[in-house]
């Protein structure tokens, strides 16, 4: 054989055994190392099911479970082994059609991969999950998965417990991919600031499955399971009766109850109104019912306790009282001559207050809440001459405000607490440009101007007022089952603070007892309880709102705060009721109420008639269709302007009203048309053409005028009256917060 052919033979030779030994190699990885087949050998014979734990189950102070859990089965998809599947029966039992089936199949597939389950349909209601449970067999990828829910057993504290849902792209980051596409998480509420706590953990299931998807019995001897850890159950301070009273007599108004418990800190009962039913957001319609709750502009969602920021009114009177009793500014003799208006500045303040001697002493002056004293106390405070500076007497003032929790956030146990405000030196050098003086902020003196708290501060107020100078962060949940010695997640609930202790208890009982007084003798004798011996103040709030670029001056908000019995007390209450009038004819019987139900666990008979009279009363004010309308419609104008679709728009004007509101000048005013004029494309309907001059001797055509007229009076019949088709306005921030307080 010549050299060449021998040299070109052992390169064949080569060439061969590198090629077995790539086979080799191949069939060593494929049989040995690699788990690829025998992983999709698995997926064909084995199920991973994931098995979601019970979250926590929240408790009253007597022990009734008032959030709890019942199971609902979600419909999973793993898009990877959807095949050769009747899709049109599927769809047929889901209720939607191919192309929704598509797109949801390639969004499960972008957001959890091609070998993950992922949430296709969930929430199933009984009858879709019947329909499907004996039909899963034909829909390979497909499987029910068991959720367990929330559910509330007294329909009550939806704004207190919260609510879950689905976790998103941002929580998932957060939570650096503890969690998994489908989990659900507490979005609001006790569920998400003790998420933690409620949520357990995620359990695995594997099971063996037919030809036919169908899931036969578990694998082997459960070794490879991993099982599911419930929640922790919390144990809170509430009581749910109390609570259910709260809800009720806040039906159709707007505002908030506290009941606190001034040796702890427990929160009793939290109310805001208007309310929701929990139970529309645990349900397969829970994605279309918080649709129209968070669009109602009311509010409904939104928990007023501890967002909600009031003018105090004449319930800062008895914090004034200490402030000025420390400062050594006035004593219990102190009294003014009031004949109703306090004219110690050039812009008088009103009182409602006429006959003489009704400030003739601190006690009176609180008991008759004298616009005139409170005014000239705070004056005299910020005017110390110990300060010699009237910056420096604000400066002190704000101190001992925000010593009695006002103007901060306290820490409730509750997410986005809001911390009212507390007016500075800055605030009005900014407004007044560095000038100004102890009149130019006297209505502060009354809970007016620039103050504004929520109705938990002042809640907590009450305790310090009621504890002579401490108290404790108000909290609901009083202890965690389960949970470690060490936790220290409830810690800082039972630090007692005393940020005014230093004030004398002679000087706490000179309020005491002219906070007695208003109960027994004075403005919220309409709170007197029999055989209970209750401190409170009534508040009356100026109250203003921006309608339609117009400033509009509303009736005013109803405040009632107290604590009882006098000696020990068990309980401090805090009421508002936007729109209520004065305090004592809303606020305060509502106040008597929580007091009673809860010292007395029950009601007397003679006041169920006035219960059923203040829980069927509707103080929703009438602009509130107005603010629905306009809220509505500039929606749907931007729906227009975004995507070329007037159907939603249109229909919020008829004919002659469209003709109107798009072609005189009045409607070139109106926020609604200026959007639809911004629009592409935009035509009038009318000519904007003058009429033309009469002819000598005629008089003017009036049809056009009068025609408008017309107009005019149908578009303001269709958005000004009427009963509202919402529970409650929204809350009224007022806009100019200088008015004077009118009514203690």
């Amino acid at each position: 054989m010549s050299v060449f052919n021998q040299s070109r033979s052992n390169i064949i030779r080569l060439i061969f055994a590198g090629m077995f030994l790539i086979i080799a190699a191949q069939l060593f990885h494929l049989q040995i190392i690699s788990k690829k087949y025998k992983q999709q050998a698995q997926e064909n014979a084995l199920f991973r099911k994931s098995i979601y734990p019970s979250r926590g189950i929240i408790y009253d102070r007597k022990g009734r479970a008032i959030l709890n859990n019942t199971i609902l089965y979600d419909l999973m998809v793993t898009p990877a082994q959807v095949k050769n599947i009747d899709t049109a029966y599927l769809c047929q039992l889901v209720g939607i059609d191919t192309a929704e089936f598509r797109s949801r199949v390639l969004d499960a597939k972008a957001k959890n991969g091609p070998f993950r389950p992922t949430i296709f349909e969930d929430l199933l209601p009984p009858e879709m999950y019947a329909r499907l449970e004996e039909n899963i067999w034909r829909f390979p990828g497909f499987n029910l998965q068991e959720r367990p829910i929330r559910v509330y057993p007294y329909n009550a504290a939806a704004h207190i417990m919260g609510y879950v849902g689905e976790v998103d792209s941002a929580i998932l980051r957060r939570s650096n991919n503890y969690y998994q596409l489908g989990d659900y998480v507490g979005r609001s509420g006790l569920e998400q600031y003790y998420e933690r706590q409620l949520m357990g953990q995620r359990g695995i299931e594997f099971w063996l499955k037919d030809n036919k998807n169908r899931l036969v019995r578990k694998y082997g001897n459960k070794d490879l399971d991993t099982p599911a850890i419930a929640g922790k159950n919390l144990h809170t301070y509430m009581d749910i009766e109390l609570q259910q009273l709260a809800e009720r007599l806040l039906a159709g108004k707007t505002g908030a109850i506290v009941a606190l418990e001034p040796s702890t800190g427990g929160i009793l009962a939290m109310a805001s109104g208007p309310n929701y039913d929990p139970n529309s957001l645990t349900g397969p319609d829970k994605q279309t019912n918080y649709a129209h709750l968070a669009l109602d502009v009311a509010g409904p969602m939104l928990n007023r306790a501890i967002k909600g920021q009031y003018p105090a009114g004449s319930t800062y009177k008895p914090i004034g009282a200490l402030i000025g009793l420390d400062e050594g500014v006035i004593t219990p003799a102190s009294g003014i001559s009031c004949l109703g208006n306090y004219y110690g500045c050039n812009r008088p303040v009103k009182c409602d207050e006429h006959w003489a001697g009704h400030a003739a002493n601190l006690r009176l002056a609180i008991a008759n809440s004298c616009n005139s004293f409170f005014c000239n106390t705070f004056r005299l405070t910020i005017d110390n001459p110990e300060y010699h500076s009237v910056r420096k007497g604000l400066t002190r003032w704000k101190e001992y405000v925000n010593a009695f929790g006002l103007g901060h956030r306290l820490g409730v146990d509750l997410p986005s607490e809001d911390g009212g405000n507390i007016p500075d030196t800055t605030a009005y050098d900014k407004d007044y440009n560095r000038s100004w003086n102890s009149c130019t902020m006297v209505t502060m003196g009354i809970g007016q101007d620039k103050m504004n708290v929520t109705p938990l501060q002042m809640a907590n107020a009450m305790c310090i007022v009621a504890n002579k100078g401490y108290y404790y962060t108000p909290h609901f949940v009083k202890d965690i089952e389960g949970a470690a010695e060490e936790d220290t997640v409830l810690n800082r609930y039972h630090i007692k603070h005393e940020p005014v202790t230093h004030i004398s208890n002679d000087v706490f009982e000179v309020v005491h007892s002219g906070m007695q007084d208003v109960i027994e003798a004075g403005t919220g004798r309409s709170a007197r309880i029999p055989g209970i011996t209750m401190c409170g103040k009534t508040g009356t709030a100026e109250n203003k709102r921006v309608v339609d670029r117009r400033v509009l001056k509303l009736r005013n908000h109803s405040w009632f705060v107290c604590f009882a019995p006098r000696v020990n007390p068990k309980i401090a209450v805090a009421v508002v009721v936007e729109n209520g009038g004065y305090g004592a004819t809303w606020a305060a019987p509502i106040g008597s109420f929580i007091v009673e139900k809860y010292l007395n666990d029950t009601l007397r008979n003679e006041r169920l008639a006035d219960v059923n009279r203040i829980a069927g009363q509707n103080l929703m004010p009438k602009f509130l269709v107005r603010v629905q309308f306009l809220t509505d419609s500039t929606r749907a104008a931007d729906w227009t302007r975004q995507t070329g679709d007037s159907s939603r728009v249109l229909k919020y004007l008829d004919r002659a009203n469209r003709a109107f509101l798009l072609d005189t000048s009045e409607g070139s005013k109106n926020p609604l048309m200026q959007n639809i004029r911004k629009m592409p494309g935009y035509k009038p309907l009318l000519p904007r053409t003058a009429p033309a001059a009469p002819a000598s001797g005629q008089r003017p055509d009036s049809s056009r005028r009068t025609s408008l007229a017309k107009d005019t009076q149908a578009v303001r019949r269709k958005t000004d009256t009427g009963v509202p088709r919402h529970p409650a306005p929204p809350i009224s921030q007022p806009t100019d917060q200088k008015g004077d307080s009118t009514q203690p």
